[in-house]
């Protein structure tokens, strides 16, 4: 049994990332020596266990973005106290990326930093939701627009857990490992997967290094998000998120094309490798109201100056101001996307 170890370098809060078949039973080596008791937060469609050495208790929020919420969250802070968790215990996310937002946020919120673990359990956590500290839940004006940076205190991504999962939320995690094909340049398909979850990880922990708080190239991880966060919210979340992120991925080549950012053969390679290589949506099944998908990609979390998209180019991936929404309506075309 082979596991690998990432390390998110950030000084004294740098902690490991261990991936590989099994490596759940290495949880009790990322737990905080202080602590007594844990609060395992989780969903009842979790079909994944995690039994570290200290008494616990279970909470289990809602499924679906609809629980991802301040009420969740006032929610677990109530069991939090009835169990009587302190700073020095711990907080454990056992799932996928919405159970790991949940868990970080109340974990950073409750007695202002508590310390936290995730487990992942699906796809998209384990190359992205899971690492990095980013926290949050949803409000009416926008997708994570509350929470927090709040670093684990490890992750552990154990594939068994991958064969639990449906092929919806496998498919799902696939958008978000085609964006690290765009992000890093390698050829991921030559790995096997323990391999290429390895390498995504180790890819967002050296991005996550680099900027933990998102003042600058951390947002290239929201490569394809922009488009996808819109059409996740205006479809009420029956889109998932990494099919959201692949269609969003290819229109941002669109729109980058249209700019003059790159070439037709970009474009088309995009198509490649997240329509015919993973096999996902490459455009939404239904008619779009752009207008409605315009509005919210204005309230976007990187939307300081303009219109904010993170484009590709001849530099590589890198974030791009004030886009026109003439230019947006150009994408929409050039990906057929038509209007209801």
């Amino acid at each position: 049994m082979t596991i690998s170890r990432v390390v998110v370098d950030l000084g004294e809060r740098s902690y490991p990332v261990l991936i590989g078949h099994g490596a759940v039973s290495e949880i009790n080596s990322v737990l905080p020596k202080t602590a007594k008791r844990a609060v395992i937060i989780t969903q009842k469609n979790i079909n994944f266990t995690v039994k570290p050495d200290v008494p616990c208790f279970t909470v289990l929020i809602g499924d679906g973005e609809q629980h991802k919420s301040l009420q969740t969250i006032e929610f677990v802070s109530q069991k939090f106290a009835e169990f009587g968790l302190t700073r020095e215990d711990v907080v454990i996310g056992l799932g996928g990326g919405m159970v790991t937002d949940v868990a970080g946020y109340a974990a950073a919120s409750w007695h202002r930093g508590t310390a936290v673990v995730h487990v992942a359990t699906s796809l998209v956590g384990m190359v992205d939701a899971a690492i990095g500290g980013k926290t949050g839940v949803n409000t009416g004006a926008g997708k994570n627009l509350i929470g927090a940076f709040w670093q684990p205190r490890g992750v552990i991504c154990d594939l068994d857990a991958l064969s639990t999962l449906p092929a919806n939320e496998m498919r799902c995690g696939l958008g978000e490992v085609a964006k690290y094909h765009f992000l890093s340049g390698d050829d991921l398909l030559k790995l096997e997967m323990p391999e290429r979850v390895a390498r995504c990880v180790k890819i967002k922990a050296e991005i996550v290094s680099s900027d933990e708080r998102e003042g600058g190239r951390r947002a290239l991880l929201n490569y394809g998000h922009t488009l996808g966060h819109a059409l996740e919210r205006s479809s009420d979340f029956s889109l998932a998120h990494g099919e959201a992120v692949a269609i969003g991925m290819v229109f941002a080549a669109h729109l980058a094309r249209v700019m003059g950012r790159i070439d037709q053969a970009r474009v088309d390679q995009h198509y490649k490798v997240i329509g015919e290589v993973y096999g996902l949506k490459v455009k939404p099944e239904n008619k779009v109201d752009r207008a409605e998908l315009i509005r919210l990609m204005r309230g976007d979390k990187k939307a300081v100056s303009g219109l904010t998209f993170v484009l590709d180019g001849r530099s590589g991936i890198e974030t791009v101001k004030d886009v026109s929404e003439a230019q947006l309506h150009q994408a929409f075309d050039a990906m057929q996307l038509e209007e209801k």
